[in-house]
Formats: C-alpha cells, sequence, structure tokens
C-alpha cells in the first residue's frame, strides 16, 4: 500500500469535482493502516473535510442494528428462525402487493409463510424501498403512506411485495429490527446503541440525535446543480423529533468511529478488550447466510436519489447477517467472503475478513451510486489491497 499514492488518488478526485471532500480510513488487525480527509465539508466553503467530520451515514446504521439483533438471539431474547410476530405482532398478517390494476387499484392477496429475523436481517422478508420499486412507490403514493425517512410509524406499514423467504429485495426489513430490539428491551434503539454498541467501542460521535459538538463539524448533502456548474449543498436532514428512530437509516457518525465497528467485525466481535458478539456469532453474521440467493441490481425508481446500483455486476453475492458477502474474488482484488454495505449518501464500509483488512470511504453526495464516487471507491480499495 502506498500512503501517497492514495492521498494523490483522492485528493485528484476532489479536485476533478467528484465531492467537495472525502473522508477514508482503513485498518488490519493491529490498527489504522490509512487515515486521510481532503476538500472541503461543502462546496465552495472555507471549513475542510476532516477525519472528525460528522456524515449522515444511512444504511450503514443496517449493520449497527443487526449486530443489536443478534447480541439479543445471544442471550435468548430474539430467534432467528422463529416468527418474528411473536415479538411484532403487527408482523403477523401481512398483504403481498402483486401489482396494480389498469385503475390503479392494487392487487393484494395474503402472505405465505412467516417472516423470521433470519429474513428481515437477510432481506428475504419481502420488504421493498419506494426508491428502488416503483409498484410500492405508487402504493404509498395512492395511500398517503410516508418515505422511509420521515421516521413517522405509518412509514412501515406497507405491504410486502414477495412472499417471505422467496428471493432477496433492499427493503426497511432492518427498521423492523429495530423496533423489536425496543420491544424486547423497553429502551429506545439509541439508547440501546450506546449501552451495548456504540459507547463501549467508543464510538462517542455515532447517534440518531445531532448533538451540538456533532453539529459543528456536520458535513451537509450535496446535489448535482440542475443548471450544471458542480454540487450545490442542501438541507436534508433526518428528522431530530422521529416517531421512531430509523434503525434502517437514522444514524449520524464519523468514519473514525466507523472503522472502530469494522474492526470489532474484522477481530471476531471484539475489539480492545471490549465483547460486542460472540466469535460464533461473528462468523455467521459474516457469512453467506442467503444460498442460492443472490443479490442483485438496485434499479432506481427515483434517479434523484440513487442510480442503478450494484457492486461488482457479474460477480455473485449473496447476504450474510449484517450486509452483501461477495462470493468471488472482486477486481478491487477484496476476497471472496468479504462483506460490506453502504449509505444513501455516498458512504461505504467493506470488512475482508480473509484479508485480515477492513475500511471505510465517504463524502455527502447525491445519487448514490454516482459514477464518479463509485470509481473513486473501488480504485481506492484497489490501491489498499494491491
Amino acid at each position: 500500500m502506498d500512503k501517497h499514492a492514495i492521498d494523490a488518488l483522492l485528493g485528484g478526485a476532489v479536485a476533478a469535482g467528484a465531492a467537495p471532500g472525502v473522508v477514508a480510513l482503513a485498518a488490519d488487525r493491529n490498527g489504522t493502516i490509512y487515515e486521510g480527509a481532503f476538500g472541503h465539508r461543502v462546496s465552495g466553503g472555507d471549513a475542510p473535510m476532516t477525519l472528525d467530520t460528522v456524515l449522515w451515514i444511512a444504511s450503514m446504521t443496517k449493520a449497527v442494528t443487526s449486530v443489536a439483533a443478534l447480541q439479543l438471539v445471544e442471550a435468548g431474547r430474539l430467534k432467528l428462525d422463529a416468527p418474528i410476530a411473536e415479538v411484532l405482532p403487527e408482523l403477523g398478517q401481512m398483504q403481498v402487493l402483486e401489482g396494480h390494476d389498469a385503475d390503479g387499484t392494487p392487487r393484494l392477496r395474503p402472505a405465505r409463510g412467516a417472516i423470521t429475523l433470519k429474513h428481515l436481517l437477510t432481506h428475504t422478508a419481502g420488504f421493498a424501498y419506494d426508491i428502488w420499486n416503483p409498484d410500492l412507490g405508487r402504493y404509498m403514493e395512492a395511500n398517503g403512506i410516508p418515505g422511509i425517512i420521515s421516521c413517522m410509524d405509518a412509514a412501515l406499514r406497507v405491504p410486502l411485495i414477495f412472499d417471505p423467504g422467496a428471493r432477496w429485495e433492499y427493503g426497511i426489513n432492518i427498521d423492523h429490527i429495530g423496533k423489536a430490539v425496543e420491544r424486547v428491551t423497553g429502551r429506545r434503539l439509541g439508547d440501546y446503541f450506546r449501552e451495548h454498541i456504540t459507547g463501549p467501542l467508543g464510538m462517542h460521535d455515532t447517534a440518531f440525535r445531532i448533538t451540538p459538538a456533532m453539529r459543528a463539524r456536520k458535513a451537509p448533502i450535496h446535489v448535482h446543480n440542475p443548471d450544471g456548474g458542480g454540487l450545490v449543498a442542501t438541507d436534508i436532514e433526518i428528522t431530530q423529533e422521529p416517531e421512531f428512530e430509523m434503525g434502517g437509516g437514522g444514524l449520524y457518525s464519523t468514519l473514525p468511529d466507523y472503522l472502530r465497528f469494522a474492526r470489532m467485525l474484522l477481530s471476531g466481535g471484539t475489539l480492545d478488550g471490549v465483547r460486542i458478539l460472540s466469535p460464533e456469532m461473528t462468523a455467521a453474521a459474516l457469512r453467506n447466510q442467503t444460498a442460492p440467493i443472490a443479490v442483485g441490481m438496485l434499479h432506481t425508481a427515483m434517479p434523484a436519489y440513487s442510480a442503478d446500483a450494484e457492486f461488482f455486476p457479474g460477480l455473485k453475492k449473496s447476504w450474510g447477517l449484517v450486509g452483501m458477502v461477495n462470493d468471488e474474488r472482486a477486481p478491487t482484488g477484496r476476497s471472496p467472503g468479504a462483506i460490506a454495505w453502504a449509505g444513501l449518501a455516498n458512504t461505504f464500509w467493506w470488512v475482508d475478513a480473509p484479508r485480515g483488512m477492513c475500511a471505510v470511504f465517504g463524502t455527502q453526495v447525491l445519487p448514490f451510486g454516482d459514477p464518479p464516487i463509485i470509481d473513486t471507491l473501488e480504485r481506492y480499495e484497489a490501491a489498499l489491497l494491491n
């Protein structure tokens, strides 16, 4: 690994306009091996992007919520393969949306089979996101159902789009897991995280609610200027008075914080003498749990929020209990059996346990999967691994 070459790569991407600023870190089992921050928090601004810049990490929240659920499985308070309706009765009589008639009437039928915690963890329960599923978006619009980032309970009251266990589609599964964690512990999700995950790991800049100290270092989300001329900052922010704390995407964090979480997974569930998960559960979390069901492309239904997105097109991919598993060696050098995922504003993490490395990379730009950012991410990863 050539640190100067990676610095030049990331700094050059910012200079070329891929993002106003970028943060990236990597570690092996002994500690941090690379860190760098480039550019500015705000396009055209003076405040530099720094390692401790606070980012909306969006769906990187999912792995933290999943680990919380796995802790409760180890404690005997949740069960991987039991109907989740034992904890969340509202998921016991689900309907499947099979499309819409010509007049717009939704075609619904009772779901076949029960949703389990494992289905939710692996995105095989039948839930979807309207960002990538136009049928669901049509249903939500017709029924006045808010989007999930509203953090309103009504956003969870949507039908399935297939029977539990039938296939994979990315969706609001982990938000229901956050509800399950709250239901069995009697705690708000953020409070549970602080006591059992983020607090013990020293992730003091990771929270659903942005503290004044965090806000002073927060980078805004940027979008492409529709009139041309680069990226412009927005006021997009997850509500700070949510009806529910969004286990699928509500956290704000810094990438040094999240690297500690990734290092814990890399090190078998322990970091700096703090045990978060058992080695056995950690191994299960990082392993393909969906075979023969495969992970595929996310075809956008909302181009302002996401491009068509797929990691390593053409390679076989599956899902573990905390993220996507690439089952074949990636062009970047990522090992078969490595696990990863991302956040909507283009934040990313991966843990390559066979290689003994983990990394994070992030900015604050929409849409997700913006090609210049993905190109930078892949070149960064290749520089680390080759």
